[in-house]
């Protein structure tokens, strides 16, 4: 139930901190004090749009707070959002900024707007007193009869296995245009997967290729320069000494005259040292001209090779043998997905199948259902009905087959007569006042079996007056004896069977409400009589109606 609606700055509510008994509650005003803000604002914390113009004028943006009793179902929105929900109270805020951004909060967390709206759902129910236009949606009539039937379980089952139907019909198609392109390219990717696969590619190559070939075309020049070098300093005849053999020569000098003047014997050692990287340059130079041959074989392989490969980046558009290998294996998964797609579209026509077998199965029992309640719902509604000063009246629940979908496999019509003779489409069939018993009579049966914790009847007595009114007052009166009821009413004889009366006026362009004890409840069931003047025959006449 609401315990409590808390309201800052919206519209022309300054500020409002009113608490709600159990029962009915009636909410009443003149027209233009407010009720439609106060309700309003109601929906605004339950995820209504917001928008900038619900700012009031004392700030730069409004707060909207409602307190909740948790119900089973609203505790497990909770739990699954990871709200807290220690205790017995849900706290609901929402905030709008001038900018027309809002946030929403529960239990002092941040809620997404879907959050808030699925809890909104499990707490209360609003019916506006247009709502009547529902009738001919074909969602209301199916959840009226599918609550009777009991099978919302099953209709939400049959909607989680239409979306996986049309998730895997999807999948398919994919898999589908994928083989079929395929199987189309499959020639073509597998001729340029064989040239790529049989270059047997090696990352690195083309570079190592190419300094090899440079080595190797001017092999006869770079052996004539290492054999000069080597002459030079490895001198093969004897009349020429080595330029190591002159170093070590020099330095023995220079250690002799060491003994006379000790920093040549630092020159010494300089020139051992030099010695030393003669000597080892004279074998580096060797080992490499040693090593460097004139092969006009291996120069035309690594040349055929090098041609291979710039052919191959050439037709691919590709700068790089890296880019070639992953080319290569691209074009792998392409030529296996074109033997591969074929199993897994068998695969996956083979799990549609069971799933639409298992969705036509779910329609199948839906329809059942739907059928063997559609007379008893009917019977139900016609009974309160009849109740309301419509005893002849007749209403009916037909139920049609429909192309298999998220809700089943069926429409759902309500037929109606006032008369009992040719009951038609409701929507046709039945006047403004006929509607607003209609809904509250669906309202009242739906209401023992949904066990919303809350319902909000806004005008729902629009089109009614005298002793029908007073037969609604008192059915909306027993259905707040097992629930708590809002009902926003116009009408004295429904007015007078609340538990709880408030009072919505506006002053200095101010709404306000505030809770009527006997006394003013008195005044005003005798202004809803009549109108600005209070007679005594008004207050008497509503002291008449507060008592019965």
């Amino acid at each position: 139930m609401l315990y409590s609606l808390s309201v800052s700055n919206y519209i022309l509510i300054g500020s409002l901190d009113t608490a709600f008994p159990e029962g009915l509650i009636i909410i009443s005003g003149e027209t233009g004090a407010g009720k439609s803000i106060l309700l309003g604002a109601l929906s605004l914390v339950l995820g209504a749009k917001a928008d900038a113009g619900m700012v009031g004028p004392a700030g730069d943006n409004c707060i909207v707070e409602a307190e909740f009793g948790i119900t089973p179902a609203v505790r497990k929105i909770l739990r699954e959002a990871d709200i807290p929900d220690e205790g017995d109270r849900l706290i609901l805020r929402r905030t709008v900024a001038l900018s027309g951004r809002s946030r929403s909060f529960a239990n002092d967390e941040p809620v997404t707007l879907p959050v808030l709206q699925d809890l909104a759902r499990e707490l209360v129910d609003i019916h506006s007193q247009h709502q009547t236009l529902r009738l001919a949606e074909e969602r209301f009539r199916l959840d009226a009869l599918d609550l009777w039937a009991g099978t919302m379980e099953l209709r939400e089952e049959c909607g989680s296995v239409w979306m996986q139907v049309l998730d895997t019909r999807k999948k398919l198609a994919t898999l589908q245009e994928r083989e079929a392109r395929a199987m189309a390219e499959q020639e073509y990717n597998s001729a340029r997967w064989e040239r790529l696969n049989e270059a047997k590619l090696q990352a690195g190559e083309l570079e190592t290729l190419e300094a090899e070939q440079n080595e190797l075309a001017h092999a006869e020049q770079i052996k004539e320069t290492l054999c000069g070098v080597e002459e030079l300093l490895s001198p093969a005849s004897e009349e020429s000494a080595s330029p190591a053999h002159l170093l070590r020569e020099a330095s023995r000098l220079l250690e002799k005259a060491g003994a006379f003047i000790p920093s040549l014997t630092e020159l010494a050692r300089r020139v051992t040292s030099a010695r030393l990287e003669v000597e080892d340059i004279a074998s580096e130079v060797a080992t490499v001209n040693s090593r460097t041959e004139v092969s006009p074989e291996r120069l035309q392989a690594v040349e055929e090779r090098l041609s291979l490969l710039y052919s191959l980046l050439h037709r691919h558009g590709l700068q790089t043998v890296e880019e070639l290998i992953a080319e290569r294996d691209y074009l792998e998964g392409l030529v296996r997905d074109a033997s591969s797609l074929g199993e897994e579209c068998a695969r996956v026509q083979k799990e549609l199948v069971g799933l639409e077998a298992r969705h036509r199965e779910l329609c199948a029992a839906i329809d059942n259902k739907r059928k063997a309640a559609a007379g008893p719902f009917a019977q139900a509604v016609e009974k309160v009905l009849h109740g309301l000063e419509l005893d002849h009246a007749v209403f009916q629940v037909d139920v049609t087959p429909s192309p298999a979908g998220l809700l089943g496999a069926n429409y759902v019509q309500f037929l109606f007569s006032s008369t009992g003779k040719a009951p038609a489409d409701i929507a046709k069939a039945a006047s403004g006042g006929e509607l607003s018993r209609i809904m509250l009579s669906l309202k009242s049966v739906m209401a023992r079996l949904t066990q919303m914790p809350t319902l909000v009847f806004d005008e729902i007595d629009t089109g009614v007056s005298g002793s029908a009114a007073d037969k609604m007052g008192s059915l909306v009166c027993q259905m707040g004896a097992d629930m708590q009821v809002f009902a926003i009413t116009h009408l004295p004889q429904v007015a007078a069977k609340g538990h709880a009366h408030y009072l919505v006026s506006k002053t200095d362009n101010h709404t306000t409400i505030k809770s009527l004890d006997r006394e003013g409840r008195i005044q005003e069931l005798a202004r809803m009589l009549s109108g600005a003047t209070v007679t005594p025959a008004a207050i008497a006449n509503a002291e008449a109606l507060l008592n019965t």
